[in-house]
């Protein structure tokens, strides 16, 4: 399925650039891929599937005249969808349920799923994450994993203990977001151990970094209030170094008081000449 439909999207050359959902929150699916090629990205990420009941999302599925305008946009630009969000994986999961995600994956040749771990039992959470990477497979799908402090896998070492535990399947990934890192009790050389085959992309923003916020103010920045990379305090440049140097980075900078008074497609040109101000400075 995935593999006719790949080469909708660029080639991954050094640190290929995405416009995460978070920075383009605002635009439809078309409206994401059109303002990632003016604004100098070359690839989206989409979020099909809402974050909680009632949350925000992107609607495209089941939609057939969005996903062609979404396709014909990708081939008129040369933008390519990368990925898509999200999978929450609870007590009561059922893979089967995110079916028409991954239908519409396949459709855009996107390349992983984000997926969140919040079943707090770790044996029934990593046997329902086996399970959901066996049923993205055949749609050329990764699995990819994503560390929140809030969330049943809080670091980066949970993150491959479960995998792990879920027996390292081939689709298996996990995804380095950098406010995560900084608000969690992940160490660098905890970035280091995760294997090169299970990290595919990794997200860059900034924030305040420590380990003393409440449940509510990590998910309250999370969604609402990042910083442009180089405005906190986050070891980005110790993050970047330490992840492969051709691993391609979704630009994920949601702020709402900001983006307030700026149109999605400048605040896109804001967050992409920051993210490459850091990125460049890692490189040196």
């Amino acid at each position: 399925m995935n593999d006719r439909l790949a080469p909708l999207a660029p080639p991954l050359g050094a640190c290929a650039l995405s416009l995460a959902y978070l920075t383009a929150h605002r635009c439809s699916p078309p409206e994401a891929v059109r303002v990632a090629a003016a604004t100098g990205y070359g690839l989206v990420g989409l979020r099909l599937w809402p974050n909680a009941p009632g949350a925000p999302q992107q609607a495209l599925l089941c939609d057939a005249a969005v996903i062609r305008e979404t396709l014909a946009t990708c081939r008129d630009t040369g933008v390519g969808v990368f990925d898509l969000e999200i999978v929450r994986i609870g007590e009561a999961f059922d893979p089967r349920l995110y079916l028409p995600l991954f239908e519409a994956g396949a459709a855009l040749g996107a390349r992983a799923v984000l997926v969140a771990g919040d079943d707090t039992y770790p044996v029934r959470l990593a046997t329902s994450y086996a399970r959901l990477c066996e049923q993205m497979a055949p749609f050329g799908l990764t699995a990819d994993l994503e560390f929140m402090p809030w969330t049943a896998v809080p670091d980066a070492r949970s993150a491959l203990a479960l995998v792990i535990a879920a027996g390292s399947p081939d689709n298996a990934g996990i995804l380095v977001d950098a406010l995560h890192f900084g608000r969690s009790h992940s160490t660098l050389d905890d970035i280091r151990a995760i294997p090169r085959s299970l990290l595919h992309y990794a997200q860059i923003c900034d924030g305040e970094a420590g380990t003393h916020f409440s449940h509510e103010q990590l998910i309250h920045t999370a969604r609402c209030e990042r910083l442009l990379p180089g405005e906190g305090n986050i070891d980005l440049q110790g993050l970047f170094a330490a992840l492969p140097p051709d691993l391609p980075v979704s630009v994920e900078v949601v702020n709402l008081p900001r983006e307030a008074s700026i149109p999605a497609q400048p605040w896109a040109v804001q967050c992409l000449a920051a993210s490459r101000r850091v990125l460049a400075q890692q490189a040196v």
